[in-house]
């Protein structure tokens, strides 16, 4: 995995939108596909929950790969994407082709970009490249439109009606053609999962490293989603061929890993660390705020999963006879690499979580804006992974030092 291409998504934390507009607060392509992939998740456990079969694979590298295209097109706004392809089908193919061609060097891992190329053929053919895969297709386009309308809720009280009128029009229609789903017809009505988005949309809001500038400023939702990708791409580099259900599982607990902060705000790791006692209270007052203001707010059927996710969120474990293993990389390699044991690779979540950590602080260091906390904080992270260190099978020393040059 390339230094250039962990860079590259990390682009995603620079990108403004709708900044032709007046915005109450930033609002950023990185946490617009963080919205985004939760959406999907939501929409996604209702039409399960019906009995409907969910490509979870491909939704998980869509969520990536819908994120490289709109960095590399970040320029061209959506509504002009949108004529080139329903009206010049060709050029936007060709504007496809471009964009696989601009992360050729960046991307070492032959599968992944072949992964790329196909999503990118199919969103020029318009459809899904299977019947089996239509639904999966249908509710990663929802989700997207969705969590759209979300920010332009959002951004409407400081703008003037007629400025958003012709938007809004435009997006109403366009969800028409996904109210056959659930889940998204009670997030458009403002039921249950509506209310349960809404606090995980105050993780926009929270900006990590609080105390001190940055450039670019990350948000908790924003870090949640690229903690999610490197996940995903730590799990590639592992070496391992892992089960469907371990994939699945490393992806979504990166994603949901800071969400009791969405009801306790986030609290830096100093603090945190003040005490020897205080980790394990604040863990403990984390876990009971979580249990009376968010889980009410989760549907029964994804509500088990989602506080497995949340959990011990950083250790390795495993669902064996109704009781969480905690278990080493190499055992559950052996013996629990099966769909069935639920497996987890917390450590891989939190060696992303770190490894964002780092980038957060040494980016904005070379950018010029710099403090005490952001250089003790990237010279802690640098120690904790010293020579030698060796995660999930990921040398997690020279993951750093790469990083750090």
């Amino acid at each position: 995995m390339k230094k250039s291409f962990i860079l590259k998504i990390f682009e995603g934390f620079s990108i403004k939108r709708w900044n032709d507009l007046v915005c109450p607060f930033d609002v950023i392509e990185m946490d617009k596909h963080a919205e985004k992939c939760v959406v999907a998740y939501i929409i996604a456990k209702y039409e399960e929950n019906l009995g409907a079969k969910i490509d979870w694979q491909w939704l998980i590298y869509a969520s990536l790969f819908d994120l490289l295209r709109k960095i590399q097109l970040c320029d061209i706004k959506a509504p002009v994407q949108t004529l080139i392809r329903n009206e010049y089908p060709e050029e936007y193919r060709k504007l496809n082709e471009w964009v696989l061609e601009k992360y050729r060097n960046h991307i070492d891992d032959e599968d992944l970009f072949e992964k790329f190329r196909l999503y990118l053929e199919n969103l020029s053919k318009f459809k899904a490249d299977s019947e089996d895969l239509e639904l999966t297709v249908k509710i990663f386009r929802a989700a997207h439109k969705y969590s759209t309308l979300r920010e332009l809720e959002m951004i409407s009280p400081v703008n003037e009606p007629e400025r958003l009128e012709g938007i809004r029009r435009e997006l109403n229609a366009d969800l028409q053609g996904y109210l056959d789903l659930r889940g998204l017809q009670l997030l458009i009505t403002k039921q249950k999962p509506f209310d349960f988005l809404m606090r995980i949309e105050q993780l926009r809001f929270q900006t990590r490293w609080n105390q001190t500038p940055r450039v670019p400023a990350t948000s908790v939702l924003g870090h949640c989603f690229f903690v999610a990708v490197l996940t995903l791409l730590f799990t590639r580099e592992t070496g391992v061929r892992m089960c469907p259900a371990r994939i699945y599982n490393n992806f979504f607990s990166a994603l949901f890993h800071d969400l009791p902060e969405s009801v306790t705000r986030d609290i830096i790791s100093p603090v945190k660390q003040a005490t020897d006692e205080l980790p394990a209270i604040v863990k403990d007052i984390e876990d009971k705020i979580v249990q009376a203001e968010l889980v009410p707010l989760m549907e029964p059927f994804y509500r088990d999963e989602i506080l497995y996710f949340t959990n011990d969120e950083f250790s390795n474990r495993v669902l064996f006879d109704n009781c969480v293993l905690s278990i080493d990389f190499d055992e559950m390699n052996e013996k629990f690499n099966m769909d069935k044991y639920k497996p987890v690779d917390g450590r891989l979540v939190r060696l992303a979580d770190h490894f964002s950590a780092f980038l957060e602080a040494t980016l904005s260091i070379r950018h010029g804006t710099t403090s005490a906390q952001l250089e003790n904080g990237s010279r802690n992270l640098l120690k904790g992974y010293g020579e030698g260190t060796v995660i999930s099978g990921i040398d997690a020393h020279a993951l750093f030092m790469e990083a750090s040059l």
